[in-house]
């Protein structure tokens, strides 16, 4: 588990401390197994956390195997909900509307070109979700119509290369998953191969673009292609966010292998 606290400018106060926990890229149906995630969601739960967020591809190519996991994925609690994005592996069996459907089974909130307005007293922020860069159609535009100008944005977004795309929109963070940290890494040279949407951003916080938008890329849970991981753990990371005063530029964070 990973540990990120970041400090954010323009978050509101009113939600400072709030814990978001991610998880991404799980491969049902290509050795991952029911024990492990069972243990990811008890993980989860022993968290404690305000909000879920899972960044896509959660079959690995059929939708069918994802059956078997509903009951466990609707076992994942957090107090303002949980939403999920899907990913171009959800797309591969042609099947992302059962893979969609089963999500919302499992008490997920699919956000597919869409937004969810989440309230804490009079204070309000935003999680917004693009369709896969890859094989869906994202449209950033349409998933934040209807929203207020200044409400502070979370973009959960597939592919984390689309962040050179999504930093100018305004949006305060994104979270991304897609490219399991490289699955397959060596000292000094780092990840042999990462699939195309990322390319740039492979894993953990970056800054991007002249607003430093911050980014955050999750190594994924599972794997693809290749049974195997070496130097590249699965990753489950939880965020504790809190508000930076307005005169001071960027984002500061702290992150945390635990």
């Amino acid at each position: 588990m990973v540990k990120v606290d970041l400090s954010l400018p323009g978050f509101p106060k009113e939600w400072n401390g709030l814990r978001i926990v991610q998880f991404s890229d799980v491969h049902l149906g290509f050795h991952t197994h029911l024990k492990q995630v069972q243990k990811l969601a008890s993980a989860i739960g022993e968290l404690q956390p305000d909000v879920i967020c899972f960044t896509g591809d959660m079959v690995e190519r059929e939708a069918a195997p994802m059956r078997d996991y509903i009951s466990v994925l609707g076992s994942m609690q957090a107090k303002y909900g949980k939403f999920a994005v899907l990913g171009n592996h959800d797309y591969r069996g042609k099947e992302q509307n059962q893979v969609a459907a089963m999500l919302q089974e499992a008490g997920f909130i699919l956000l597919c070109n869409g937004h969810a307005v989440l309230q804490n007293g009079n204070s309000r922020i935003a999680l917004v979700g693009l369709d896969d860069g890859l094989t869906g159609n994202p449209d950033p535009q349409k998933a934040v119509q209807g929203l207020d100008d200044g409400i502070w944005k979370l973009l959960l977004m597939h592919e984390p290369d689309y962040a050179d795309f999504a930093a100018p929109l305004g949006f305060g963070m994104q979270l991304s998953g897609h490219s399991h940290g490289g699955q397959v890494r060596f000292p000094l040279l780092g990840a042999m191969t990462t699939p195309r949407g990322s390319r740039k951003y492979i894993k953990g916080l970056y800054h991007v673009g002249q607003q430093r938008m911050p980014v955050y890329v999750n190594r994924g849970f599972g794997m693809t292609q290749l049974p195997i991981r070496f130097l590249c753990r699965p990753e489950l990371t939880v965020f504790q966010l809190k508000g930076m005063p307005e005169r001071t530029a960027g984002s500061s964070a702290s992150l945390e292998n635990i």
